[in-house]
């Protein structure tokens, strides 16, 4: 059985090309950017999920004060 490596027409793509992901190796010029991208969004996701907590910690804690009359 054989399976057909190069296109056969304009609008027939190949799937996998080696040659194409060799190029993109850890020697490739846009890593660095992207690892840091990468980070960056991390922290920011993080950040924004201990807003967000702190947030509801501090919606309950005024309806616990205000049910309760401490005000």
């Amino acid at each position: 059985m054989t399976m057909l490596t190069q296109p056969r027409g304009p609008l027939d793509r190949v799937a996998y090309r080696p040659a194409k992901r060799a190029a993109a190796g850890a020697g490739a010029p846009g890593t660095g950017l992207a690892l840091i991208k990468r980070i960056c969004v991390a922290a920011t996701t993080i950040l924004l999920t201990g807003g967000a907590l702190a947030g509801i910690i501090a919606l309950k804690t005024a309806i616990y004060f205000w049910r309760f009359d401490y005000f």
